[in-house]
């Protein structure tokens, strides 16, 4: 889980995440990214309970750097990622992780469009979207619906095995990129989605869609 300026969701998520039954042991790995509004102090006391492992950026390296963190700290079988900004919801997990357990994929990505949940997304966001989506299919020839989402999950010897360089919200379709030109097949599974505004803190604007073009075309033709 990837943070910074989160402290009027990070609780709350947490207890979500704490909640959800996915039919086995959970670890959960939060990556504070140099945090400056208080979420780190309320992360200090949430790891003091002893259920959550928190890895400590020194500074703000970007949602990307944060990733990688915490894939490289993952002990389990699974990784899931999970924003902590509540637009996600981890009741969704254990759909995430059933084409994994039953073999059927060993990547699966939580769709905000095929459950009809994208409609609560900004309009120019939504419009982002499906344009970076397309160009990833037109790209890689592939199908998805929904390249952008929070919502990864992955059998762990996969994507620890691929070698993730994005430090920022390019993290997303590099890791689909990497998982493509692989051979990987990527399942998708529809899932719940509320939207936030700026004004409720988003943080990814319009720039990071042009870096989102460069990093799919970088990676269609380099690695």
């Amino acid at each position: 889980m990837p943070v910074y300026n989160e402290k009027a969701t990070i609780r709350e998520i947490l207890e979500r995440v704490r909640a959800v039954d996915v039919g086995m042991e959970k670890e959960i790995i939060v990556v504070d990214d140099g945090s400056k509004d208080g979420t780190r102090e309320i992360l200090r006391e949430e790891e003091s309970r002893g259920d959550i492992k928190v890895l400590y950026h020194e500074r703000n390296m970007g949602k990307g750097a944060a990733v990688r963190t915490g894939i490289a700290s993952a002990t389990g079988d699974f990784i899931i990622i999970q924003d902590a900004d509540l637009e996600y919801d981890p009741q969704d997990y254990p759909a995430l992780l059933k084409p994994l357990l039953d073999g059927e994929a060993e990547v699966v990505y939580g769709s905000r469009f095929l459950g009809g949940s994208g409609s609560s997304m900004i309009s120019w966001h939504r419009f982002g979207n499906k344009f970076l989506t397309a160009v990833t299919n037109l790209l890689y020839r592939s199908s998805l619906s929904d390249m952008e989402t929070c919502y990864k999950a992955f059998r762990a010897s996969v994507i620890k095995s691929i070698p993730l360089r994005s430090n920022r919200f390019e993290i997303e379709p590099e890791i689909t990129a990497k998982i493509l030109k692989r051979g990987y097949k990527i399942l998708e599974v529809p899932i719940r989605y509320r939207g936030r505004e700026f004004h409720e803190g988003k943080k990814i604007s319009w720039k990071d869609g042009f870096s989102a073009i460069w990093t799919l075309l970088k990676y269609r033709f380099a690695e």
